[in-house]
């Protein structure tokens, strides 16, 4: 049975459910295992793979930055397969969020869903004033900015935001099909890559492949990592310790497939298709990544690379093939397009389910004739452009990776704890060797989340402790589950 009064009051997997079924918040059940694999391809291919791989080889790990890109795929490989048996047993929006409430209880719940809204808010923002500049690139003018006084508006990062908008109130399957032709340019500019880049390939550039390790600075105060504040360590290029540090690096490349989890409840056979869609997107991103880094650092040696500001462009401009910038440029507008769409709908999703249960207003939770929540899509954009339009984000950055990582940590946690407190539950897909492989899941997060800086640490918790103090004002008050005690929610239901 739920338990239904104090803070852990938890919402049956039944429940959540038949909640979906709620006529003025139903959404449309459209999409299919090839649209959800589109949606993680989408989102976790952006900029990241013309910018993060050539900075990471240069500065961190040289030529084994291909291996660092394979120990991070099986790391989120892991966390990949809790997400799957949890979308597969409760096929309903809100992700993490949803499975929280499931396990945890409602002020766990809350709290993970409170971070989901700091990670995707934040994420939308950034990568959309990333889509601007790229814009201004491809226009061959400065970003696309205006200077009012001492404000700058972002106009660029604005207009994406707007069209990503106006495109997911119209349907989830229509913003399925423009994400399947921005995928499709990017997918075949970065085979253009890989196939003008193997041209200029040399197997001598890949030796030594783990470069000989190097002593290097550190940030000092706030700006150092958690795990070198409490230990005292210095840091490393290179070497073993290097390549470990660039697979912490470069697993923020993945993140972003976690998003498909949030459409569970608009696909048409989640128990089957939302497993299927989290692994194809993960197999195709992990291959791409590899074929990328292995042809750049064979491109060119990896101390050509060294400079923070290097890029892919930057290997094919020591060759002379300055035409392919050009390229990469349109290949970064079409993933980080892709991008923006797919983090936004998880905003507007997790935002449903938490308005569903009562813990946000319930009138953000009605679904218009499209089938999808129209008045959070305009919410969500207008807080995001304002943010993306006027605000510089610096460090704010790696808020997305903490935030993303402590959801990471509690899906892991979750899937042994509801293996026990609800055995019978239908699932389509299991994580096999349970517990072993969630606890090594949230082990690899914990140790990623542990790189990340103090200060990225202080922001975190005073975010959480704002939530918190969100809750207590309205949401343990409104919430629906709090208000009607809950029947014995054993008895069978169907599980879609």
């Amino acid at each position: 049975m739920a338990i239904t009064s104090g803070l852990f009051r938890t919402k049956s997997v039944e429940q959540s459910i038949r909640d979906t079924d709620e006529p003025d918040s139903k959404l449309r059940k459209d999409l299919t295992a090839r649209d959800l694999t589109i949606f993680g391809v989408a989102v976790v291919i952006g900029a990241g793979i013309f910018t993060l791989t050539a900075r990471t080889a240069g500065t961190v790990a040289g030529p084994s930055v291909s291996l660092a890109f394979v120990f991070a795929a099986i790391a989120c490989g892991l966390t990949a397969l809790c997400y799957a048996e949890f979308a597969s047993t409760v096929p309903v929006a809100g992700s993490a969020y949803t499975f929280a409430y499931a396990t945890f209880g409602e002020i766990i719940a809350w709290i993970i869903g409170w971070d989901l809204i700091l990670e995707f808010a934040l994420a939308v923002s950034v990568v959309a004033k990333g889509w601007s500049q790229y814009l201004g690139e491809v226009l061959g003018s400065k970003p696309p900015v205006l200077e009012l006084g001492s404000i700058t508006f972002d106009w660029g990062a604005v207009l994406i935001i707007a069209i990503v908008g106006v495109l997911l109130a119209t349907g989830t399957k229509l913003s399925s099909r423009v994400s399947a032709v921005a995928v499709a340019i990017k997918l075949g500019v970065i085979a253009l890559v890989l196939v003008v880049g193997a041209t200029y390939f040399k197997p001598s550039n890949l030796t030594p492949y783990i470069p000989p390790a190097q002593p290097t600075e550190h940030a000092d105060g706030l700006r150092q990592s958690l795990f070198s504040f409490l230990t005292g360590s210095g840091g490393t290029s290179y070497g073993w310790y290097g390549l470990l540090a660039a697979a912490s690096l470069v697993f923020f490349a993945f993140v972003g497939f976690d998003v498909v989890a949030t459409a569970a409840e608009e696909t048409r056979n989640p128990q089957r298709d939302v497993p299927r869609g989290i692994f194809g997107a993960l197999a195709i991103v992990t291959v791409l990544y590899v074929g990328v880094s292995l042809v750049l650092t064979g491109m060119v040696p990896y101390t050509e690379l060294a400079s923070g500001n290097a890029t892919l462009a930057t290997a094919f401009a020591l060759h002379g093939a300055t035409w392919v910038k050009s390229i990469i440029s349109i290949g970064a507008i079409a993933g980080l397009s892709t991008v923006v769409m797919v983090m936004y709908m998880g905003q507007t999703r997790v935002l449903f389910a938490m308005a569903r249960d009562g813990l946000l207003p319930r009138g953000l939770a009605h679904t218009g004739s499209k089938g999808t929540p129209v008045r959070l899509t305009v919410l969500v954009g207008v807080i995001c452009a304002l943010l993306a339009g006027f605000v510089d984000f610096g460090t704010l950055e790696e808020m997305v990776n903490i935030g993303t990582l402590a959801a990471f940590v509690l899906v892991a946690i979750g899937v042994p704890i509801l293996r026990r407190t609800r055995p019978d539950l239908k699932r389509g897909f299991r994580v096999p060797l349970v517990p072993l492989v969630p606890i090594l899941a949230a082990l690899a997060c914990l140790w990623l989340m542990l790189n990340l800086s103090i200060e990225t640490w202080l922001r975190f918790v005073i975010w959480m402790a704002l939530g918190t103090v969100l809750y207590f004002a309205y949401g343990r008050k409104h919430s629906l589950l709090g208000k009607q005690p809950q029947p014995d929610d054993r008895t069978p239901s169907p599980v879609r």
